[in-house]
């Protein structure tokens, strides 16, 4: 009854405000005569809205049935009529460097779609510029309670990285812990045929690369295979504080085995902070990659190559590195249909201690910015209200990339819950329904769907006691999990950067640095340039600018 109350209460309201929108014209919520509740999340306008977006388009998605677009798909179609927006591209992007590329542009030419997502550096410089929404009421008005709850999940991180002088110019995304860590893939079959261990340290990366790269692993007599696939073209050696997470095909695993943090600022051994990538741990792993390149054992193409996975997908190549979701959500649904008996496993690699110590990212690192003036700065907000609650209803057979204005809500600890509690269903100790928990949003379909994939014994995660043609989209969340979750479930020491922004002076002199960095470091891999280059660098890099950033960055870490 207390709720049939509050529905007639909340629709006489609306009833009032659209009559009162009529009759003065202006009194409703808008300057027209849209309206909507102030105090429902998921609230749907009285008519049809426009947003325009920028979109960042993965042209190696192939999910969309017949006739749909990013334009015009099931995801679109839903926010239309639960919500009566309607989305309309202005622009659309690749996904990575073409995407980045366009909002640049966008940004300079002050010629901004109506939403869009960006970067914390594009942020910075659309706040500075004066370009954005301030979506400080909105928030408290429209997130809904769930959205709210995950973004308190980082402790006032993700909103002290989007409040400027009191005020919220951009909704934060929360990636899970788990996005954070890069982690070893491998072809366990090919390991079985050579008769080899798992490689748990440098040493024995390299004797195991060094086996698929002579022994013929695939059995066709040519030799024609690779031991470890390296970064596409215009891929990243490693990740950094701008770009922390989801590096894949990057070796952000072998300099980790080092202790060496490339792109990261540190706690130095004097306490005071330190770039990563002019520290000696560093030239020690550079050292390492570049014998192993000049052996053979890491792709000769790498940085030149268009597209990484295709080693994968045609079964060449037997190690990569890259996230827990780079299994089933990466290249292996295509790897495993071309060879159903390609075993890939996830392991860490660890140091010479047998620890595993990885560089850690931030929990937000994309953010969703509305434009200044826009008439709907909630409209935004209310999208990611419905992924959150209703993405669990979805076919996970169409990429969620399709899903206008998508940014990834999570709780920290999503993917470790998810890991324990699907073990659980499939021991029979945990029900679908008892998984039904607010924020957690795709755990009660993981539970209905873990068994349609796996096959026992279910405690083997081995490729033949899986069946992808059962439900493919359930199987590359589930394989991804069950398989890329695992090594983080083991203890691990975790390395933070001091900082995940850019301070003033980078403003203008980080580019520069960043390139000399990136050009020199591949340089030194592929031998185009002595080892030695490296202590070159380190003066160039201080020189031009990295002390004068180090002291900033000593400031932000006090």
């Amino acid at each position: 009854m207390k709720s049939m109350r509050k529905g007639i209460t909340l629709t006489l309201i609306t009833v009032l405000l659209i009559l009162t929108a009529c009759g003065n014209g202006n009194t409703a919520s808008k300057t027209d005569n849209v309206t909507q509740d102030p105090n429902d999340p998921f609230g749907k306008y009285s008519d049809i809205i426009t947003i325009n977006i920028g979109k960042e388009v993965d042209s190696a998605d192939k999910s969309l049935p017949s006739g749909d677009t990013p334009e015009n798909n099931t995801y679109t179609r839903y926010v239309k009529e639960k919500l009566n927006i309607e989305t309309k591209i202005i622009w659309q992007a690749g996904v990575g460097k073409d995407y980045t590329q366009k909002v640049n542009l966008s940004i300079a030419s002050d010629d901004l779609p109506d939403a869009l997502v960006v970067t914390d550096t594009q942020l910075r410089q659309m706040v500075k510029s004066n370009q954005l929404a301030d979506l400080t009421e909105a928030y408290e008005q429209y997130a809904s309670p769930t959205l709210k709850s995950i973004i308190e999940t980082t402790e006032g991180l993700a909103m002290k990285s989007v409040t400027f002088d009191g005020k919220m110019y951009a909704l934060p995304n929360v990636t899970a812990e788990s996005d954070m860590q890069h982690i070893m893939w491998i072809r366990k079959d090919w390991l079985e045929k050579l008769n080899l261990e798992v490689p748990r340290n440098i040493e024995d990366l390299e004797k195991v690369a060094k086996a698929f790269v002579e022994q013929d692993p695939d059995g066709n007599g040519k030799a024609d295979t690779i031991g470890i696939t390296g970064p596409q073209s215009g891929g990243l050696l490693n990740a950094d504080f701008i770009n922390p997470n989801n590096n894949n095909y990057g070796f952000d695993p072998v300099f980790g085995a080092y202790h060496s943090y490339p792109g990261f600022w540190l706690e130095g051994a004097d306490g005071k902070p330190t770039y990563g990538s002019i520290e000696p741990e560093t030239k020690e792993a550079l050292a390492k990659l570049r014998d192993l390149y000049a052996k053979g054992l890491i792709d000769q193409e790498m940085s030149i190559r268009k597209d990484a996975q295709e080693l994968i997908k045609n079964g060449t190549s037997g190690i990569y590195f890259g996230l827990w979701w780079a299994g089933g959500y990466g290249p292996l649904a295509d790897a495993i249909k071309n060879n159903p008996e390609a075993n890939w496993q996830a392991y860490s690699l660890l140091d010479s201690n047998g620890e595993f110590t990885p560089h850690m990212g931030t929990p937000s690192n994309q953010y969703l910015v509305v434009r200044k003036d826009y008439k709907y700065p909630e409209a935004a907000i209310k999208m990611e209200n419905l992924l959150l609650r209703d993405e669990s209803t979805f076919d996970v057979n169409v990429g969620i990339g399709n899903y206008p204005l998508r940014i990834v809500f999570a709780p920290m600890d999503e993917m470790y819950v998810t890991y324990n509690m699907m073990k659980e269903v499939m021991a029979g100790t945990k029900t679908a329904e008892e998984l039904d928990i607010p924020g957690y949003k795709l755990l009660k379909a993981d539970a209905e769907n873990i068994k349609k994939v796996k096959l026992e014994p279910y405690d083997n995660m081995d490729i033949q006691y899986w069946d992808p043609n059962a439900d493919n989209g359930a199987w590359k969340r589930m394989y991804s999990t069950m398989v890329g979750i695992a090594p983080l479930m083991e203890p691990y020491k975790k390395t933070y950067s001091l900082t995940y922004s850019q301070t003033k002076t980078m403003e203008s002199k980080w580019a520069t640095l960043d390139k000399m960095e990136k050009e020199t470091f591949l340089k030194i891999i592929m031998g185009a340039a002595p080892l030695d280059t490296f202590d070159t660098f380190v003066e160039d890099w201080k020189k031009q600018g990295g002390d004068e950033i180090l002291a900033e960055v000593a400031e932000l870490a006090k």
